[in-house]
């Protein structure tokens, strides 16, 4: 029974609305959580608090995923041109990110869902990494849901850092010029953050922006994209659900034919 703090249930929707066929479940949905800002803004509200309201919905995003038997879900929190907001913005959302990972760390761990980061979390406050990687280390043996937050993540930085690591590795001797002329491409990912991770089936923005703003460059060359005018504090299970349903109709021909 997932018991998270802050969640609270939208009565106006609901998953059962929408039909879901449960033998086709996305393997891989990446989220895009946008317009928490200007979610606060139509509110008169301060910034912080609209970030405070998406991670309510993020709670909420997080358990049904996890009961839809997703297998992978990736977050993208910060980016790497988010540091150029106002820093008080910045900070409220490092404090936030901590204070969740405090509160919730136990819920995600009975729940059976494994913590990774993609980014370089090495830039973050303090407090941020050392509870992060005391989320990756308690979950790491779970057999659940791979729970993957993007922080100080960006989709250029990540193909540059795969590079830099296969030039590493022919410098150490680790690789020839014939072993990087015949690199592949599965060969490829193995180098980036997200190594071992099957790229998004669908990425999901809502807010009404409709573009990738830096995220899995590399890996939504065949992904579906859904996108939404809800902003993301308002964002539901049902619209959980209707992202995978119309992701369900859709004819995925990766480049081929059927």
């Amino acid at each position: 029974m997932w018991k998270f703090l802050g969640h609270k249930d939208n009565k106006n929707s609901s998953p059962k609305d929408v039909q879901l066929d449960y033998s086709s479940i996305p393997t891989h949905i990446a989220i895009i959580m946008d317009g928490n800002g200007r979610w606060a803004k139509e509110r008169n509200l301060p910034r912080s608090l609209g970030h405070k309201a998406g991670v309510e919905t993020l709670n909420k995003i997080i358990k049904e995923a996890s009961d839809l038997g997703i297998k992978y879900l990736t977050l993208y929190a910060f980016s790497t041109e988010n540091w150029n907001r106002p820093p008080e913005e910045v900070s409220a959302l490092m404090k936030l990110l901590a204070e969740y990972l405090k509160k919730q760390l136990n819920e995600l761990h009975k729940n059976n869902v494994i913590v990774r980061t993609i980014g370089d979390i090495s830039k973050l406050p303090n407090i941020c990494v050392e509870v992060l990687e005391e989320a990756k280390e308690k979950t790491k043996n779970n057999t659940g849901m791979i729970l993957n937050f993007a922080l100080n993540y960006g989709g250029r930085d990540e193909i540059l850092y795969a590079v830099k690591n296969i030039f590493k590795e022919y410098n150490e001797g680790k690789l020839s010029k014939e072993d990087i002329d015949n690199l592949a491409e599965q060969d490829f990912s193995k180098y980036l953050y997200t190594q071992n991770t099957p790229d998004p089936d669908i990425i999901i923005r809502p807010s009404g922006e409709q573009r990738l703003s830096n995220f899995m460059l590399w890996q939504c060359a065949y992904s579906e994209f859904w996108y939404s005018n809800i902003k993301w504090p308002d964002f539901t299970e049902a619209d959980l659900h209707q992202a995978i349903a119309d992701y369900q109709r859709r004819d995925r021909r990766f480049g081929g034919i059927k």
